[in-house]
Order: C-alpha cells, then structure tokens, then sequence
C-alpha cells in the first residue's frame, strides 16, 4: 500500500518497516512525520483473544501471547484455567534494564534488535523459525481440544498448565538458538555460506569465504548522487 514503510528511503538498504523516534523532524524549516509502525519496536506486549462457547470448558478463552515486537515474537497460547504465570513470562524475571536469558522478553529482543539493522536479510530466517513455533502450537492446541473434553477439571488445568509451560521453555530455546544462529551467520555485514543445514567449512575445517551482499542499486546510487565523482574510480592511461 502507499503506507508500506519498506519502500522510500528512510528504510535504509534493507528495508527496514520502522522509523526511530523521535516520530517528527525538521529539514529547511519544514516539519515532517514518520509514520509509526504496526508492529512497533516499542511494544511490550500483545495478543490475540481467542473466545469459543463450543471449546472445552478449561480452554473456552484463550490468549495468544507474546511480548515485545508484534512482528518477530512468537504467541503462546495461555489458557483460561491457567493457575500459574511461565517461568518465561513471569514478572521480576529481568526488567529493563537488567537482561535475562530466562525471559521471553529479553530473549526475543535477541533477535528482533539484529534484524533492525539488516531487516530484509535476516527477516526470512525469524520467519522459519517463528512460523515452525507457531505452527507446531497450532497443531498442539488442537490435539488438546479433543484430549481434555472429557477430562475433570482439576486435570484437564494441570495438563494446559503443563503445555504453556512447557511452550514457552521450548519457544524461548529455540529462539535463543536463532539469535546465536543470526550474530553467527551476519557477522561484520557478511553472510557465511551454508549447506546441509551447516555452516560451510573447508576440508581444513576453517569456515569457507562468506558471501559479501553489499547494499542495493538505489542504495549505492543515493551515495553517487550525494557524493559526485569523490569516490568514482579513475582510470589512468599508460
């Protein structure tokens, strides 16, 4: 749409979907506004309500959950008859200004903060993994609403207690790892070769030359335009 934030050039040369505050600017005397994304960076926490009379008693409401950034966090469903916050979630595990590997919080800041700075490179990756989450939930969720139908409720509530429980762990393991996989992979503004699912080695075992991707065309023509002949290569007769 004309509002798409990926397509003028305060996206940066790749694409960034966000415009740091402050929101409004000056150039010549003019003010001008950024507009604010959906998914702001700013976020600390969302979800999606989800309310069917026809569920199970214990799973009548339903809240996907997920903390920080709306676009890179994976929602975990947290169940009505819940009687305990995860681990992950719970407050006093880090604030913001103490970082905590335990929490979802900080964990997914992880990863959404690398992506911020090379966005259109690193976004395919978050969505592999952050789709395969929720999708392994989906399929979960539903396994459940046939499993505990018939269940008491004491026991139908320890077992969706025991499955938030153990999604967010598992979420937060998995998200940690694609943190550690992203800092690997894009060190220094390169991207290191892979196969068979690896990081690339040579028959030595040293990592094989990584990729050097650069910026795009509009990028490097925004610099010429700006800079004229400075940086232009010359060429000399013999």
């Amino acid at each position: 749409t004309p509002m798409d934030m990926t397509k003028d050039v305060g996206a940066g040369p790749y694409k960034v979907p966000y415009r740091w505050r402050p929101m409004t600017f000056k150039v010549d005397g003019k003010e001008y506004l950024n507009e604010r994304a959906i998914a702001t960076q700013q976020t600390g926490f969302s979800f999606v309500s989800q309310m069917n009379e026809a569920h199970p008693q214990a799973m009548k409401g339903i809240l996907w959950f997920g903390v920080d950034d709306a676009n890179t966090c994976v929602y975990v469903p947290m169940y009505s008859c819940l009687t305990e916050v995860p681990h992950e979630f719970a407050p006093g595990n880090g604030d913001m200004l103490t970082l905590s590997w335990d929490a979802a919080f900080w964990v997914n800041n992880y990863v959404a903060n690398q992506a911020y700075n090379r966005y259109s490179q690193m976004i395919p990756d978050i969505r592999r993994v952050q789709n395969g989450e929720e999708e392994t939930l989906d399929k979960e969720v539903k396994m459940l609403l046939a499993g505990v139908r018939d269940m008491s409720a004491a026991d139908a509530s320890a077992m969706l207690n025991n499955h938030s429980r153990m999604a967010s762990a598992r979420y937060l393991k998995n998200y940690k790892a694609l943190g550690d996989y992203l800092l690997v992979k894009y060190l220094d503004g390169n991207v290191k070769k892979e196969k068979d699912g690896k990081f690339e080695r040579t028959p030595e075992g040293v990592c094989v030359s990584p990729n050097f991707p650069g910026y795009d065309e509009r990028y490097y023509r925004a610099i010429v335009e700006d800079t004229g002949d400075h940086l232009r290569v010359k060429e000399f007769k013999k």
